[in-house]
């Protein structure tokens, strides 16, 4: 009898405790859980489809960013010239100039090619001998085991370094269509994107309009303020460095600056793999003198771009913490290579812009401010 009295007082403590509420910090919890998986499955799908029409994608993202850059000078000269002509010199006269800048890039790199194949050589030679001395001392055959296997590899493996250089030809092709397909998008968007703009809210239901009108306000102003921020701070960056490498007589110093200026909208990391291989270049070609002053000169610019550049030039579009900068890089990178990287922090500035836009107070509507 006791052991059944005992056995219903804990059956009713149970079913007690059943009945009782559940913690509120829990209920909260569970709440935000299924959301943010609802959010994370969301996000991956989202990814999966861009990964299946990548180069629509990055077509459209190099639309919207030529665009942002063009659209100020499109509008400056469309109030002396018809609009479609100050569209076409605008879009036209800046694919001339970089078409120009690189025509120049690959004739100075075609000059020198023979003066710096021997520069490289006895550049390697001066490395061989600078690791067999003090403090590294490496042995000599170390070395050349070392160039053995490097030339075993390649021999052994020409059919497939073929078949990549073939693959190779195939992308080309791709990023051609991909080029032209963005340049076709920026012309009109550029032209007219306003009336496509408010076309996509006439798809809309009505009263989900001023919410996407508000929103594609925020989104296209941040997006527009990032990007031409980052510009800024690429050109910046690419100018101390082309200085500082005329100063050191590094070869090939032009062509490191222009690689300079792009890696820069690959923000915290772009910038130090560019100045890494600025300093093989003046490893190889200069020495390990002008080397190690390189070297320094990745830790300046490195420091000039974290806390006076991206604060000083980026603070009209959007300040994200450098964690988030850098996991936005990271997980773009894994996401989708270096396209990833690139549009990774862009894309999370306008996410967090659009958010605290639709949180906050609506603002009123302005005519013609629209995206595009």
């Amino acid at each position: 009898m006791a052991r059944a009295r005992t056995a219903g007082t804990a059956i009713r403590r149970t079913a007690e405790r059943a009945d009782a509420p559940v913690n509120q910090g829990l209920r909260v919890a569970a709440a935000y859980a299924w959301r943010l998986l609802v959010l994370g499955a969301a996000v991956y799908a989202a990814f999966k489809i861009l990964g299946r029409l990548q180069l629509v994608a990055v077509a459209l993202f190099l639309a919207l960013v030529v665009t942002s850059v063009l659209r100020p000078l499109a509008d400056l000269l469309a109030r002396h010239v018809p609009r479609p002509l100050a569209v076409v010199v605008s879009v036209v006269g800046s694919l001339v100039l970089v078409l120009g800048l690189l025509a120049l890039v690959g004739s100075l790199v075609a000059s020198e090619s023979g003066r710096l194949g021997q520069q490289f050589a006895g550049g390697i030679d001066r490395i061989q001998r600078w690791l067999e001395g003090p403090p590294f001392r490496v042995r000599p055959t170390v070395l050349s085991d070392l160039q053995g296997k490097v030339t075993k590899y390649l021999s052994e493996h020409r059919s497939t370094l073929i078949s990549s250089a073939l693959s190779g030809v195939g992308r080309a092709v791709e990023v051609l269509t991909g080029a032209v397909l963005a340049l076709f998008c920026s012309l009109f968007f550029i032209h007219s994107g306003d009336r496509f703009w408010h076309w996509f809210q006439g798809l809309l239901p009505e009263s989900a309009r001023d919410g996407w009108g508000r929103a594609g306000r925020v989104a296209w102003r941040t997006f527009a303020g990032y990007t031409r921020g980052i510009i800024i701070v690429a050109a910046t960056n690419a100018v101390l460095v082309g200085i500082a490498l005329f100063a050191l007589r590094v070869p090939l110093a032009l062509p490191l600056t222009l690689l300079e200026f792009f890696a820069a909208f690959i923000p915290l990391v772009g910038s130090p793999i560019a100045l890494a291989v600025a300093t093989v270049v003046a490893l190889a070609s200069r020495g390990p003198v002008v080397a190690l002053a390189v070297l320094a000169l990745i830790v300046v610019v490195g420091q000039i771009e974290g806390h006076v550049l991206h604060p000083l030039v980026l603070s009209w579009a959007v300040r994200l913490h450098p964690v988030v900068v850098a996991v936005s890089v990271i997980g773009g990178g894994i996401l989708a290579g270096v396209i990833g990287a690139v549009v990774a922090v862009p894309m999370v500035s306008v996410a967090w812009s659009v958010s605290g836009a639709m949180r906050a107070r609506p603002e009123p509507d302005h005519p013609g401010r629209s995206p595009g």
